[in-house]
C-alpha cells in the first residue's frame, strides 16, 4: 500500500493571495500548447502564422475557462445553481470539468477561426496535439491536491489519500489519467498529426482515444458523491459524458477518411 506524500495545494502564498498547484498546471499547460503551437506553424499546411498563435492560445484559455466552468455548473452541480445562479461566476471557490471545457475550447476555436477566415477544421486540428499535456498536468495537479480520487482497492499501489475521512486503499486514478490523457494521448495525436491527414481526421482522433480513455478509467474512479452512479446500475456521470466523444470521434473519422478515399486521396 502506498501513502499519499500530502503535498501543500498551495505552491505559494503572497499574503491573503494563495496560488494553487492547479493553477499552476492551467498556466503550464498553456504554455507548453504555446511552444508546440509554435513549431507547428513551420508545416506547410499549417492553418496559422506564428504570430498568430498568441490569439489562439488567449482564444483557447478563455473556451477552457469559460466552458469548464459552465460545464462543471451544468454537468455537476445545476440544482445548486438554481438554488444559488451567482454560484457559476465564484470560479474561487473550485469547480471544472473537461467536457464544459473541450465544448468552451470547440467554441472559442470556431470563432477565431472565422474571424482569421480559415476553415474551421483546420483550426480543429491544429489545436489538437496542444491539449494533451495540459489536460496530464491537470491530473498532477489533481493529485497533489488530493481530488478525483479513485475507488477502493486491494491492489498493491492502492494508495492512502489522508482527506479521504474513510482511509480507505484506493486506486490513484489521478496518476491513470495523467498516463493515458496525458502521455499516451500526447504521444499519439503528436504522431499522427506529423503528417497532412484529412479535414477534420485530428479533431477526430482526439474525441475518440480521449473518450475511451475516460470511460475506462471512470470504472476505477469515486464516482462523485452528490451524484453516484447515474445510470444502467454501473455508469457514472463522466461515462455518459464521454460515450458521445467516442460515437463522434469514431464516426467523424470513418466519415473523413471515407469522404478521402472517395475524393482520391490517401
Amino acid at each position: 500500500m502506498l501513502i499519499h506524500p500530502d503535498f501543500d495545494p498551495v505552491a505559494v502564498q503572497i499574503g491573503p493571495l494563495a496560488i494553487h498547484w492547479y493553477g499552476l498546471m492551467y498556466l503550464a499547460g498553456f504554455a507548453a500548447a504555446w511552444f508546440i503551437a509554435k513549431s507547428r506553424t513551420t508545416q506547410p499546411w499549417s492553418p496559422l502564422n506564428e504570430a498568430q498563435v498568441e490569439d489562439l492560445i488567449f482564444y483557447s484559455a478563455v473556451g477552457v475557462i469559460v466552458g469548464g466552468r459552465c460545464g462543471y455548473v451544468l454537468f455537476y452541480n445545476f440544482p445548486q445553481f438554481l438554488q444559488d445562479p451567482l454560484w457559476l461566476f465564484r470560479v474561487w471557490e473550485g469547480g471544472m470539468a473537461f467536457h464544459g471545457g473541450l465544448l468552451g475550447v470547440v467554441v472559442a476555436v470556431a470563432l477565431y477561426a472565422r474571424r482569421i477566415k480559415v476553415p474551421v477544421s483546420a483550426l480543429w486540428d491544429f489545436i489538437a496535439p496542444l491539449a494533451p499535456i495540459g489536460l496530464g498536468l491537470g491530473r498532477i495537479g489533481n493529485f497533489i491536491g488530493q481530488e478525483l480520487w479513485g475507488r477502493p482497492t486491494d491492489k498493491p499501489w492502492g494508495m492512502l489519500f489522508p482527506k479521504d475521512a474513510l482511509q480507505l486503499p484506493r486506486h490513484p486514478s489521478q496518476l491513470y489519467q495523467f498516463a493515458l490523457e496525458g502521455v499516451v494521448l500526447f504521444i499519439i495525436i503528436f504522431w499522427f498529426t506529423r503528417k497532412q491527414r484529412p479535414p477534420y481526421a485530428a479533431g477526430s482522433l482526439f474525441l475518440l482515444c480521449y473518450g475511451c480513455f475516460r470511460f475506462l478509467v471512470e470504472f476505477v474512479r469515486e464516482p462523485d458523491s452528490h451524484i453516484g452512479i447515474d445510470s444502467l446500475g454501473w455508469m457514472t456521470r463522466g461515462q455518459e459524458l464521454s460515450l458521445p466523444m467516442i460515437l463522434i470521434g469514431g464516426g467523424l473519422l470513418i466519415w473523413t477518411y471515407s469522404r478521402s478515399v472517395a475524393k482520391g486521396g490517401k
